[in-house]
């Protein structure tokens, strides 16, 4: 049985933050789609989301299995995120760290190879020893078909950012905020980790302001290669 500790509801203090951004930069920003498309785009999410969730819970007992072996702690790692128009959630992945990871982040920061707000490592000493694997692979995701069902997240879209992410962003990079984040996206098919952060924020940019269920389609068929070739997958 999978089982870890749900995170506490976000603080007053948090939801302030929320609704405090949503107001001044995503309101604006927001491109009205047609009611067809985001009906279109739920049901995919509800309905792809959920069978790809059935067939692989057989695969979520093995890696639930392994990590229980190779480092004591939870099986999940949940994280606060950042969602659509501000909205914190808690995002679920496989844990591929050591448990207090977070605890050494200030210890391991010089190591960051990302040019922007996010901490992205190759070789992450933290990572326990099917750490590795499981993100070259991306099979540590595979939890977020729960959020994707739930709602908190999409099939496609934006990498869900860290709150401290988000509070670094220029203004024109809210507009990431107006769509919900996803599984997958235009940064995850086009290299990920290896992707200038500028040219990074302007594809999630690009995204938020032309989605349709024909974009999504096509990043969706191209992340099974992207999968395969686990370029900047770390």
């Amino acid at each position: 049985m999978i089982a870890t500790a749900l995170p506490r509801a976000p603080s007053a203090r948090r939801r302030r933050w929320g609704q405090a951004y949503s107001v001044s930069y995503w309101r604006s920003a927001r491109v009205q789609k047609p009611l067809l498309w985001v009906l279109i785009k739920r049901t995919g999410d509800l309905l792809l989301g959920a069978a790809l969730l059935f067939v692989s819970l057989p695969l979520w007992l093995l890696i639930a299995a392994v990590i229980k072996i190779v480092s004591p702690g939870p099986v999940l790692f949940v994280q606060e995120r950042v969602g659509k128009s501000g909205r914190l959630f808690a995002m679920y992945k496989f844990r591929t760290m050591v448990d207090g990871a977070h605890l050494m982040h200030k210890h391991i920061a010089h190591l960051n190879e990302a040019d922007g707000p996010a901490l992205k490592i190759a070789n992450d000493p933290r990572l326990h020893r099917v750490g590795a694997f499981l993100r070259r692979t991306s099979l540590d995701e595979l939890p977020q078909l729960w959020n994707v069902v739930c709602g908190d997240m999409s099939l496609v879209g934006p990498r869900p950012a860290l709150p401290h992410e988000v509070e670094n962003y220029t203004p024109h990079y809210y507009q990431r905020l107006t769509v919900s984040p996803g599984m997958t996206g235009l940064w995850q098919v086009s290299g990920r980790a290896s992707v200038a952060f500028q040219r990074w924020m302007a594809m999630d940019v690009w995204y938020a302001r032309n989605w349709s269920p024909l974009v999504d389609a096509r990043i969706l068929l191209q992340t099974l290669p992207a999968v395969v070739r686990r370029e900047g997958a770390w």
